[in-house]
């Protein structure tokens, strides 16, 4: 027989995960008065988000989701605080009237106040619709509605209702501070070289300012959508004073190699939360910085003129914080190579926070808000995984469709906090069945990266945090006595599943050089090896009395209850 003890242990357990706050970064206003105000945040591994509804009235509020705006085919939540206490159901409207209980809540009530006039509900959901009264969360801009009444009769709410269409999973808020303005680093007349790939390089010193400003949107300047691939933006260490135009990684332009802001073909403007911009200017405004233009040019096009580069809107209205690109992944360097004929094989690059204070004298961890994924033609999926201690405790993000037409930066929906200590890993799918030769990694479009560029705050003076495989152990593995030897195995070696899959685990095993390097290329480096990756499968919707976290301990309770009342 299931005791009453048991049932309150249930409940307690119940209790305490729901009192747990994510963090809400984006927030918008629903109504032109600013009587109703969202606040949102989402995490598309686990496939939830998280509400907080805030109505300046003491009555009932609603809010959801609309086909086309109205009440028919609406996904509705119903809230307040009456007499009796709180009230909070999920609902769907056939039409113009008192929206239906829905068989199964699967909305998740997490807290329900009123105070001084103002109703606060937060809320939790599956972002993929569990039932047919439930509208699935896209990643395309969708119709919100809400309502509200000045009493917990819920009623016709007359002209107390609106619609606002907003991108829940993609926000971007577009919004102008005060004492706001730009100003572009782009080429200049740059003559493209008629050959498949060129990396050029453009040295300068950013606009000066008196005092710190904050740069809270960049947007590409694009000239020529068919040749300009990637766009990154490196600031250079005080040993930089020259202004340089020359190709990449030629000369002391290297040397730059701290990311400021960076931006992949398809990809779009990409605006900073309230609480971070990027810092320029004030103590800063001394720095030169490196603009870097891949330019892919299969067709050997000659004589094309090009002035693309970045857009940075600024403002005097500081923010909360200063925020920071840190590039991590695979380093960039000759010496590894992803074998032909793989349906899918994987490369990884591992950083390790725990080198960061042997670099700087008072890190602090990462608050995560956003990642660029990057590899190139053969990349298929990229994942990056967190691990604390021993454990991996959560994936950064994942795109399991990979498109290298399409990247852009990526919202993590909600802020994520990478510990000093903690390590992160990128993993990189490839597929090369079609190729019958070697893809090396490096720089050309035909070669290849596996890159997350984690873009954090508060921020600190570093540039890379990345591993490469240990050369003499994998030449060592592969029965090589050098380098040379090394690559006529490669090179001669039929390559299968079953010889992929023998290459795959060597490069698993074998020893990593793990590295951080800080704004003034002083670098720290170890010995390490790759943890295992695992993919957390999404929780499973909220059905009924399941709830989404804790489903078989709901399933208990609510058998419990029954057997209770019986």
């Amino acid at each position: 027989m299931v005791t009453l003890s048991l049932v309150l242990l249930l409940f307690s357990v119940q209790w305490s995960w729901s009192q747990e706050d994510p963090l809400l970064p984006f927030s918008e206003h629903l109504d032109p008065e600013l009587n109703v105000r969202l606040k949102w945040g989402f995490d598309e591994i686990q496939g939830t988000i998280l509400f907080e509804l805030t109505v300046n009235t003491s009555g009932w509020v609603g809010f959801g989701f609309s086909p086309k705006g109205g009440m028919t085919g609406a996904d509705i939540v119903i809230g307040g605080v009456g007499p009796d206490g709180s009230y909070f159901s999920d609902r769907h409207a056939g039409g113009n009237a008192m929206p239906e209980v829905d068989q199964l809540q699967n909305y998740k009530l997490l807290s329900l106040t009123e105070s001084n006039g103002k109703t606060v509900m937060k809320f939790q959901r599956s972002i993929d619709s569990c039932d047919k009264d439930d509208l699935t969360i896209t990643d395309l801009p969708m119709k919100l509605i809400y309502a509200y009444g000045q009493t917990d009769d819920i009623t016709y709410h007359s002209t107390q209702r609106g619609t606002k269409e907003l991108n829940l999973l993609k926000y971007m808020p577009q919004v102008t501070p005060p004492n706001s303005n730009f100003f572009d680093v782009t080429m200049v007349n740059f003559t493209v070289p008629a050959k498949h790939t060129h990396y050029h390089c453009k040295v300068l010193k950013a606009p000066v300012f008196d005092v710190k400003q904050h740069i809270y949107r960049i947007e590409p300047v694009i000239k020529n959508v068919d040749l300009v691939h990637h766009l990154i933006l490196y600031r250079c260490p005080p040993t930089v004073t020259e202004e340089l135009d020359v190709e990449c990684y030629t000369t002391v332009d290297a040397q730059c190699m701290q990311v400021v802001a960076v931006w992949g073909v398809g990809g779009g403007a990409f605006e900073f939360p309230e609480v971070a911009g990027l810092p320029i200017g004030g103590n800063v405004d001394e720095f030169f910085y490196r603009l870097e233009v891949h330019y892919n040019n299969p067709t050997a096009v000659e004589g094309r003129l090009d002035d693309s580069g970045l857009r940075f809107h600024y403002t005097s209205e500081l923010r909360q914080h200063d925020a920071g690109i840190l590039m991590t992944g695979l380093a960039v360097a000759p010496g590894y190579a992803i074998p032909p004929k793989a349906k899918s094989f994987l490369t990884y690059g591992l950083c390790d926070t725990a080198n960061i204070p042997k670099v700087l004298e008072a890190p602090n961890d990462l608050q995560v808000f956003a990642v660029m994924l990057h590899t190139h033609l053969a990349g298929r999926k990229v994942r990056v995984g967190h691990f604390r201690g021993e454990e991996q405790i959560d994936l950064l993000v994942v795109d399991e469709n990979y498109d290298f037409e399409y990247q852009e930066m990526l919202n993590l929906g909600k802020t994520k906090t990478v510990q000093l200590d903690d390590k992160v890993l990128v993993q990189c799918t490839y597929n090369t069945e079609n190729l019958d030769t070697l893809t090396w990694g490096g720089f050309s479009t035909t070669e290849e990266m596996c890159l997350a560029f984690l873009v954090y705050y508060p921020a600190m003076e570093l540039s890379v945090c990345s591993s490469f495989p240990d050369s003499t152990a994998l030449q060592t593995a592969m029965g090589a006595s050098n380098a040379q030897s090394w690559l006529e195995i490669m090179y001669a070696k039929t390559w299968n599943d079953t010889t992929v899959n023998e290459y795959q685990q060597i490069l698993n095993s074998i020893d990593q050089h793990i590295t951080v390097v800080d704004t003034f290329n002083n670098a720290s480096s170890y010995k390490g090896t790759l943890p295992d990756l695992k993919v957390i499968p999404p929780a499973p919707c909220i059905s009924g009395c399941v709830t989404k976290s804790l489903a078989l301990l709901s399933l208990l309770l609510c058998l419990a209850v029954q057997l209770v009342s019986v």
